[in-house]
């Protein structure tokens, strides 16, 4: 069996899997979207801020939605995933027959990304349709931003395996890094509403560097170069230091 078929047959069993998880569907793919369900139904969301720039709340909170989905399926999706097969011998096994471990690694990652990127796709219509949010004016701005937020949550889902003995561990290292993971991506104060400093610092992270890039696309410009170098950045030292502590046993 050729090795696309392989790749493919992996992926296939993924994907299949995934689906029949609720939980995982619910929180990467459909709570962001509840979440700013629920923030735009509240009327003074819905009204303009000068702390905003004149935006409204929910205007704000559409590219944050977006970002919680990438964040979501990095962090709670892959870890357990992964460690769990690490844990139970999967990958031991695997490595004994034609279906080579880093298949599944691959397999994680399109799914989860696919995922995530549904996430988007459906906040940003709930944004437009219920709430009138304009879709993001620079959309090939705002892609790549998204991306480069994906490959760095991905790449943190992995250090997370990597750093995980047991699928419990997994499941705790990345519940606890989710929540200031949420915070720097503007899920309980959009980032344009901090104060300078603060947004400074939160610049320097993976996920606030991708909320202001985001933000820049959404408004029409083309995200800054900073913005997109500190996000492609942690992803790059991020999978380094995946590749450097996983382990297949």
């Amino acid at each position: 069996m050729s090795t696309v078929l392989v790749n493919t047959a992996v992926l296939r069993t993924e994907f299949k899997l995934f689906r029949r998880e609720p939980g995982g569907i619910f929180w990467i793919m459909l709570f962001p979207t509840l979440l700013l369900a629920v923030l735009g139904s509240i009327p003074s969301f819905r009204e303009a801020d000068p702390a905003l720039g004149g935006l409204r709340p929910v205007d704000a909170y559409v590219p944050v939605a977006v970002l919680l989905g990438v964040i979501i399926g990095g962090l709670q999706g892959m870890p357990p995933t992964l460690t769990g097969y690490r844990e139970t011998g999967i990958l031991r096994r695997m490595s004994t027959t034609p279906v080579r471990p880093s298949a599944l690694l691959t397999a994680q990652m399109l799914v989860l990304g696919a995922a995530s990127l549904v996430s988007a796709v459906l906040s940003l219509a709930v944004g437009r349709i219920a709430f009138d949010v304009a879709l993001p004016r620079q959309p090939l701005g705002h892609l790549l931003a998204l991306l480069l937020a994906l490959f760095a949550a991905l790449a943190l889902g992995a250090l997370v395996s990597a750093l995980s003995r047991t699928a419990k561990i997994a499941t705790a290292i990345g519940s606890t890094a989710l929540f200031p993971a949420m915070f720097t991506a503007g899920v309980w104060l959009p980032v344009e509403a901090m104060p300078d400093l603060m947004a400074d610092i939160v610049g320097w992270t993976p996920f606030g560097a991708a909320a202001q890039a985001l933000d820049a696309a959404a408004a029409g410009d083309w995200p800054g170069t900073g913005h997109l170098a500190v996000t492609a950045g942690w992803a790059v030292l991020l999978t380094a230091a995946a590749v450097r502590w996983f382990r297949w046993e």
